[in-house]
């Protein structure tokens, strides 16, 4: 049996191997300290990046502080996640429509967006700005009628609000209108408004408003919900 010096020296002797396998790890890899320990098939910086990406995914994960606000018209996908109510297709639409038509400078320009109904407007409406501006920085007046109405009420036909917070004069023409006038509709912006006129000029005039669906960026739901709102002759 193996005597009390005996023993010690023989687990000195497995520490020395042990640690100078470790500093043999460490030094092929050539990367930070101990990444050789931690996981020797990555390498040092990589372990880095996953750390702040991890960081950063907890900070985006995080429900919105008092007074905290979201710039939709600056946030990511991510960041437009931390609203309520907004999950990732939602946040992926948002950011397309931005790319594709510009910023949305109001609630009434993020109402373009589909799957943006009434209902979820009011809600993160306290929890936005857009460029840096609050959504309700102009009093209650400034917010779409559409947040005004109640939950699964359909849009008035009078309303005629658009991006820019003006009113059509009557119903315009889908046909006649030019972009200016178009751009009194809700959610069209000028983006929108020029497509439409470049559409109808190269493939001819609206038959329905189904047709209205063929422009990039109109879609369905959004030529539904002007059904009542234009005239096609």
């Amino acid at each position: 049996m193996l005597t009390r010096d005996e023993r010690r020296a023989l687990l000195f002797l497995a520490m020395v191997t042990v640690a100078g396998g470790v500093l043999r790890a460490a030094g092929k890899t050539g990367s930070a300290a101990g990444a050789g320990v931690v996981a020797p098939a990555l390498a040092g910086q990589d372990i880095v990046q996953q750390a702040a990406q991890a960081r950063r995914a907890q900070a985006l994960a995080r429900p919105l502080a008092p007074g905290e606000r979201v710039d939709v018209d600056h946030a990511t996908a991510e960041e437009l996640r931390r609203l309520p109510g907004v999950g990732p297709r939602l946040a992926a639409r948002i950011v397309a429509d931005r790319d594709a038509n510009g910023p949305f400078a109001s609630l009434a320009g993020l109402a373009r967006v589909p799957g943006l109904g009434a209902a979820k407007l009011r809600g993160i409406g306290p929890l936005v700005t857009f460029g840096g501006v609050p959504a309700a920085a102009a009093g209650p007046s400034a917010l779409p009628v559409l947040i005004a109405l109640p939950s699964g009420a359909p849009e008035s036909a009078g309303s005629g609000r658009g991006r820019g917070g003006g009113t059509c004069a009557g119903r315009p023409s889908l046909n006649r209108a030019t972009a200016e006038e178009l751009m009194c509709l809700p959610g069209l912006g000028k983006v929108l408004a020029e497509r439409i006129v470049a559409d109808r000029e190269k493939h001819g005039p609206f038959r329905d408003i189904a047709d209205l669906a063929r422009v990039p960026g109109i879609g369905r739901v959004r030529s539904e919900r002007l059904r009542d709102l234009v005239t096609i002759p």
